[in-house]
């Protein structure tokens, strides 16, 4: 049975409404789904109504980024009250914040002489502010499009040279995210339920066991071992991690939009595919 446990909507940083999102998991024969917006779930009412229509079976989730000392790493939560108060409380407090530091990038950009209505820009963003829209906005501007060009020397821009660039430079700005305690979630938990996952933990190439170990000890219930940032040696040590360590293996496609263009290939669904065979203890999660 193929699944999908990790998709973004309009409500974060994709690019498809939560309706569109299901409409597109539904031709791919998608059986479970998980709405995964950044530390929001304003969507999943959208989305769980869409996949009824669809017989898709909707699993309530978030995809919060998150830190444990000095360790920050994104956290994938299913199953758990999402109409909880405590919730919405520590989800309002992280868009704040989030938002506040996207305004001290964009103004440190006029500053140095883009042209930018940096209101304007934000107040389109009700709830998590998505850095990728951000650049669009910003990107949008001719003037604005036609400097970056001229100084990263490239006609192609990319999303990643263009954050790299203007909003992770500590000459112009260094963003960085709104990050919310591990202990903080996990005492939350406590009252709202749900599964604790740590998300493409491979994404970085290097797999920290004894890091594992410890948030396993905490209350972390498991790894998502399938994903399209993950390399297959990577895959491979993850479900040989989650036997030995007890974990649920859950996977994700972390679907933001098709890439356009005339490129062969517009998203990882197009080379990758997710069954709930391969994964360690997922009933625990899509309960079927």
């Amino acid at each position: 049975m193929r699944i999908d446990l990790q998709v973004h909507s309009t409500y974060s940083d994709g690019y498809l409404t939560p309706t569109q999102l299901v409409k597109f998991l539904a031709s791919k024969k998608i059986k479970v789904a998980s709405l995964t917006d950044h530390n929001t779930v304003a969507g999943f009412h959208e989305f769980k109504h869409a996949c009824l229509k669809n017989n898709i079976k909707a699993v309530p989730g978030i995809e919060l980024y998150v830190k444990l000392k000095h360790k920050k790493f994104n956290l994938l939560w299913y199953n758990f009250d999402y109409n909880h108060p405590d919730l919405h409380l520590m989800l309002r407090d992280s868009q704040k914040r989030r938002k506040c530091l996207i305004r001290k990038g964009l103004n440190a950009l006029r500053k140095i002489g883009f042209s930018i209505d940096v209101n304007k820009t934000l107040d389109k963003y009700a709830h998590y502010t998505p850095i990728n829209k951000v650049v669009d906005d910003f990107l949008s501007n001719p003037k604005n499009l036609a400097r970056v060009k001229k100084e990263l020397k490239t006609k192609l821009i990319r999303e990643e040279d263009v954050i790299s660039k203007y909003f992770r430079n500590p000459e112009i700005y260094s963003l960085k995210n709104s990050f919310i305690g591990f202990e903080r979630i996990v005492k939350l938990r406590k009252k709202i339920g749900g599964q604790l996952i740590l998300c493409h933990p491979a994404k970085h190439s290097y797999i920290d066991k004894d890091f594992l170990k410890r948030l396993k000890e905490m209350g972390l219930d498991g790894l998502e071992m399938m994903s399209p940032h993950h390399s297959l040696g990577a895959i491979m040590y993850l479900q040989a991690l989650s036997r030995e360590l007890d974990f649920i293996a859950t996977g994700g496609s972390d679907f933001h939009r098709s890439e356009g263009g005339t490129y062969p290939l517009q998203k990882s669904w197009d080379y990758f595919f997710i069954s709930n065979r391969f994964l360690r203890k997922i009933n625990e999660i899509i309960k079927n």
